[in-house]
Order: structure tokens, then sequence, then C-alpha cells
């Protein structure tokens, strides 16, 4: 059988999916005008003297935000048994840069037609299906290090304690002085490896590096202590070359990602409460009580903790929290089954003075897409609400169009999620096909009518139980037995070890 050239097989999976990866000529025709359209928006401020710096993905090149941040404020305090006085820091100014795509994609444009089409970039591993052409989100509205560009810029006053106690929203010209990488800077703050060169070699970005990562501290725990759920999966993507499949890659959070992370959430739910103070419609993002609790509340027992019968947040925090500290080998493996369990996230149209569910997962009330306008239409369209509002303009969009963007939205994440599913599987597959009778641990990762679904825990490969799925449900950990590849289909068979093996298995779906 001759391998799938993976490139093909993730453009054929849009396809099926309801993408559109061949965008229209007139969107071709609009990249003439890069660079020329008229700024008619609120005043920009100049804030290109900051250190700005990004932080993402070694190979990323659609950057929508950069970071910086300050001392606002000090208290003099006594240290020593001599009467010292040192400096405690009680408030820091925290701000987020927001490329502004809307002025290089504006609203009624071919190229977001295009966008509200898509909704979502979508990253195979094998290509990336841009949402706005790479010319704009790998060039001119990305926030490459060097490039002067305009943006959104969400300032927020930070408490020592992690409370964000106000935010002012503005335009303003910046400059990413340094375009810095998840797994260098992770490695350096998590375990003390050498400074990074490109931190080493830029004057007090060490010390702004150090800030940020108090700052991030300081929110996640008011989060934490608020009931936010500690999650640590451990997500997978496909490597390929010339559209041969290479490895999967594990992909894991350190300190870096949970400091961006942290930030983004801070960000998003203060553009969230300056919508909602100037009573304008917008689109929120919401996880609402989990699907499947009384699961959740079964793989607890199965700890010796007992969670109330009705989802609760704080509840189920407290648990994950005890289990991370007991057993962090297998925390990855159990955070997996409580977000299969807690249900996708979604979209929704939110009216001002109406009250909307929240984000279970996060706990917050109040939250929204706003930080990547690259990659998400969502955000695109809430950086057009906001500019509306800072120039005292009308909204820019009626409810009834912002409802059928958010479900648009919604659907469209979750075809993405498929496609991105089925190239893994497909890659996986053929990584797989000369493994044939090898055994691996796994734990399950679905439960449905049309079949039960595993995960090996390394490599981290998806396929499904054709062979003693009984009895087992969601969260459990199982050692399972591969049985057949159909790389053409994605189709990986594993069988649970121990169970009596069928006198012809189904090799082949």
């Amino acid at each position: 059988m001759l391998t799938p050239d993976l490139r093909g097989v993730a453009r054929q999976a849009m396809i099926d999916e309801g993408f559109d990866p061949n965008p229209d000529p007139a969107v071709r025709a609009e990249l003439q005008n890069i660079g020329k359209h008229p700024d008619s928006g609120a005043p920009l401020r100049d804030l290109r003297n900051l250190l700005w710096s990004s932080v993402d993905n070694d190979d990323t090149r659609d950057l929508d935000q950069i970071e910086f941040a300050e001392e606002v404020s000090t208290a003099a305090v006594a240290v020593g048994s001599v009467g010292q006085v040192a400096e405690k820091p009680l408030e820091w100014r925290l701000y987020i840069a927001v490329s502004d795509v809307d002025s290089e994609a504006p609203k009624g444009s071919a190229i977001d037609a295009h966008a509200a089409a898509q909704t979502t970039t979508v990253y195979t591993g094998a290509a990336i299906f841009s949402m706005i052409p790479p010319e704009l989100s790998a060039g001119a509205t990305s926030m490459f290090e060097g490039a002067d560009r305009k943006a959104v810029v969400v300032a927020m006053i930070v408490a020592a304690d992690g409370a964000v106690k106000s935010a002012e929203i503005f335009r303003a010209r910046v400059t990413n002085k340094a375009q810095l990488a998840y797994s260098a800077v992770g490695a350096w703050l998590d375990s003390g490896t050498a400074t990074p060169e490109k931190i080493s070699r830029t004057p007090q970005l060490e010390a702004q590096l150090r800030l940020q990562a108090k700052i991030a501290a300081a929110l996640r725990k008011t989060r934490l202590d608020n009931g936010a759920l500690e999650i640590d999966t451990v997500e997978a993507r496909a490597v390929s070359q010339n559209g041969k499949v290479t490895a999967i890659e594990k992909w894991e959070k350190n300190a870096a990602t949970d400091l961006i992370e942290d930030f983004m959430i801070a960000a998003n739910g203060s553009v969230a409460r300056f919508l909602e103070g100037r009573k304008v419609s917008s689109i929120r993002r919401i996880v609402r009580s989990p699907e499947r609790w009384e699961r959740i509340v079964e793989l607890a027992k199965q700890y010796g903790r007992n969670l109330p019968p009705s989802p609760d947040a704080m509840a189920l925090h407290d648990f994950m929290l005890e289990r991370r500290a007991s057993d962090p080998d297998h925390f990855p493996d159990l955070s997996l089954a409580v977000v299969k369990l807690l249900g996708p996230g979604e979209y929704i149209l939110d009216q001002p003075g109406v009250v909307e569910p929240g984000h279970f997962g996060l706990a917050v009330q109040d939250y929204t897409h706003s930080t990547a306008p690259n990659r998400r239409y969502a955000d695109l369209v809430t950086q057009r609400i906001v500019k509306a509002v800072l120039a005292n303009n009308p909204p820019p969009y009626t409810d009834d169009e912002l409802s059928a963007i958010a479900r648009n939205c919604t659907l469209k994440e979750d075809a993405a999620r498929k496609v991105e599913r089925n190239v893994r599987k497909i890659a996986a597959a053929i990584l797989f096909s000369d493994r044939i009778g090898q055994r691996f641990k796994a734990i399950v990762t679905g439960k449905k009518p049309g079949g039960t679904f595993v995960r090996v825990v390394d490599p981290p490969v998806e396929g499904m139980l054709v062979r003693g799925g009984g009895g087992v449900d969601v969260g459990d950990e199982i050692e399972v037995e591969l049985l057949s590849t159909n790389p053409r289909r994605g189709f990986i068979d594993f069988g649970r070890v121990g169970d009596t093996p069928m006198p012809n298995p189904p090799g082949k779906r």
C-alpha cells in the first residue's frame, strides 16, 4: 500500500469538514492594498520605546500579541533585625498589545469574508491553513521582532495578590524587541538552565521576563484560589517533511506557556468587562457545567474522594490539586479524562445586562476571546467592537449578526478539531503500521455508541478499542495491544490485554 502524502490528506480533510483551503481570487487582489488602508480610528499612542517581547512556539509565524510589565507602586517594609528597609511592590501595570488585524482586513472586504467563513486557522502538522492570508497573518499583521505595528493595548493594574484592579484599553504603535520561544524560555524559568542567548544580549530583558513571571504567578494563584481547574494535558501533533510523516511529537506545558496563558486570560477577562461596562453587545466564550459530571464523580471515587452530586468547580479544583501533588506522573492522564468530560467551549452572543453562563474551567464569569485576531475570527470581531467603542462609533455588528457569527465560530472550531485529529490519526497509523502486536499503556478518552476510544500514553496516539470495550469508561487506565492499522483511513485498532480474543478480530474497519 502506498503511503499517502500528508499534505494532500490535510487539504482533503479541510474540504470534507466544510473549509475552503483555496481563497477567492478577490482575496489575492486585496493583498495589493497592504499598508494603504486609511486609519480613521481612535488616536495611536507611541509605545515603541517599551521593552516589548513575545513568547510562542519555536516555529510560529502568526504572532498575535506582545507583552510588557512595570512596577507602578511600592511600599517600604522592614527586613532583618537591624531595621533595614526594602521596597515591596504593591501594584504592577501589565500591558498586552494585540495586533490590529482589522486595520489590514477591514469589515466587508474579501479577506474578511473568507475569514468569516473559515473562522479559525487550522494547524495540521503537514500544512497550516490560515484564516487570514499568510501575507498578513505571517507578515504585515504579525508581531515580528523589530516590526513597527499598530495594536490594541490592554493595560491592566494588577495587585500584588494577583487581582486585576482595573484596565485601560487604547490603540498604540508598538515594536517587538525580542521574539522568544516557549521551549527555551520555559526551560530557563523552570529549571534554571542557561539564560537564552537572545535574553542575555538584550539589556534589562532578563529582569523584564522575571517580573512578568512574578505577575503571572500572582494571577494564577488568584484564579486557582477562585476555583480555576489545574489541568496538565499532553498534546500531540504530526511532524512531516515534504508530506512524509517523520514523528508524532508531544507538546507539554511549561512555565513559559503558563505565563502567556495567565496573561491572555487576564486580558480577555478585562476586554469582556470593558465591553460590558460600555453596554455594547459582544461575543462571549463560555464552558457550561460539565456534560458528564456523574462520570467525574465516579473517577474521583476511584481515588477515594467524594465530589458533590451537582457540578462544583471548587470541589473539582481541590480534587485536581490533590491528585497533581500525590501523583504528578499520572496527572496528565487524569487531566485528559476531565477535559473530555467537561465538554467543549462555545461562543455565544452577550447582550448588555444579560447574565450569561461563565467559563467553568477557568472559574470566571466574564470572558471573551480577543488576543488572537490573526488566528480566530471571534477575536477579530471583538477587536472591531472595541475599536468602535474607542472611536465613539456605532457598533459594527447587530445582535443577530453576532449570534450567527458565534454559532459559526463554534461549529468551525469543532470542525477544525476534527481535521487536526484526522490528520494526526493518519500520521499515527502510518508510524504504527510496523508495530502490530505491541502492547501499550492507554487511557480511555471516549465512550460513544459508535465505539470506545483510547489514547496510548507514549507516544500519544489515539485509536479505537475494538476488543474488550465492555465495562470501561472515560478515564480508565488499561493496557492495550495493537491489532491493526489502516493508514489510508487513519484507523488504529486496539484490543484490551487480558480480554479473550475474538476468532476473527476486526482488523480493518
